[in-house]
């Protein structure tokens, strides 16, 4: 099938019998522009089908109105939660979003920045992939004077504004609730110990076993992609030991509910012989039985204040100077996966 060709604005002026230049003024409602014109102008668009080139206005303008999200996936209450609230406040704003979901792959990730690179976007918020260790195409958007703003995964030494939450004190209160509760040998599934959020989370279980004078097993840390599969098979393998855990904690609420599904489907009783905790106070947590005890991570704020911070470099570029790194608090829901009934 032959290609239609695309309308232009040129198009547009001699339907009209007027120059291009006066298209493209009346188009930006120029003060210049009769009613009149306007109008015909308009009609003409809607008859010739006329889409912009925002690319070649924005090249013009300097500013596109468009700000990349970029996300490592969209198949979760947090970052769908986070995604809805960035662009509800950006659209106030007057932007537009357009998202990338790199589903934890490095390669995709650097194609999504140059491709958001090249249609001159305003700004980029991002939470990094879990492959990413070379962060060379997010100093790139810095290089090119893009405000950049991470969220939930970020990276210190990439000195940008980032919003997300304390890790190591949410894994620290963690095992403290699970030793109060008379839990010993707690094993903890985690994400890639090189990233950042992950990291923070592996040191405050390791540093809340040291408090409470618990041994630490090295093999008792499993790093995983935390999707219900990993849970599942890290469960199936960990109830194989001899000494297996009495408990397990998981950096995200799919890898617990992957692990729960292994509890119950071998009839071990949670949380009597063996407690669990997730992460990320996904819905299905709180429906589950027994319901899953989780860190709520306030995923709709994070949203908010990681497009508040963008808009703030944009509004008020001398700031930038000064770094804006907002760690929210997280809330611990204690539910019945991890609440002892006897001692």
């Amino acid at each position: 099938m032959e290609k239609k060709k695309k309308t232009t604005i040129k198009d547009i002026a001699n339907l009209l019998g007027i120059t291009p230049s006066a298209v493209s003024k009346a188009l930006s409602n120029h003060p210049r522009i009769s009613d009149k014109t306007k109008l015909a102008v308009q009609e003409a668009v809607v008859s010739l089908n006329y889409q912009p080139n925002y690319l070649s206005s924005a090249l013009r303008k300097g500013k596109s109105n468009l700000v990349g999200l970029i996300v490592p996936r969209v198949n979760t209450h947090f970052y769908a939660s986070v995604i809805e609230n960035i662009e509800a406040v950006l659209n106030l704003s007057g932007y537009n979003v357009i998202m990338a979901q790199t589903n934890e792959s490095y390669d995709k990730e650097c194609k999504s920045i140059n491709a958001l690179l090249n249609i001159q976007v305003d700004g980029i918020i991002a939470s990094i992939a879990n492959e990413t260790v070379d962060f060379s195409y997010y100093e790139k958007i810095k290089e090119n004077g893009v405000p950049l703003v991470l969220f939930d995964r970020g990276e210190n030494d990439l000195e940008v504004d980032y919003v997300g939450i304390d890790d190591y004190h949410c894994s620290y209160i963690i095992i403290e609730h699970l030793v109060k509760q008379g839990y010993k040998q707690i094993a903890h599934i985690t994400g890639p110990s090189h990233t950042r959020i992950y990291n923070n989370r592996i040191r405050g279980f390791k540093d809340a076993l040291q408090k409470f004078n618990l041994s630490f097993e090295p093999d008792l840390i499993i790093e995983s992609n935390l999707q219900i599969e990993d849970g599942r098979r890290i469960m199936t393998d960990l109830l194989k030991r001899d000494n297996r855990p009495d408990a397990v904690y998981a950096a995200s609420d799919n890898a617990a509910l992957g692990a729960l599904q292994v509890l119950l489907e071998n009839g071990i009783k949670v949380p009597e012989e063996i407690a669990l905790v997730g992460f990320g106070n996904e819905p299905f947590s709180s429906i589950m039985r027994p319901s899953i005890s989780t860190i709520n991570q306030f995923s709709a704020e994070i949203g908010k204040q990681a497009a508040l911070a963008f808009l703030d470099r944009i509004n008020f570029p001398e700031k930038k100077v000064t770094l804006n790194k907002i760690i929210l608090e997280a809330e611990f829901l204690i539910r019945n996966s991890s609440l002892r009934k006897v001692f």
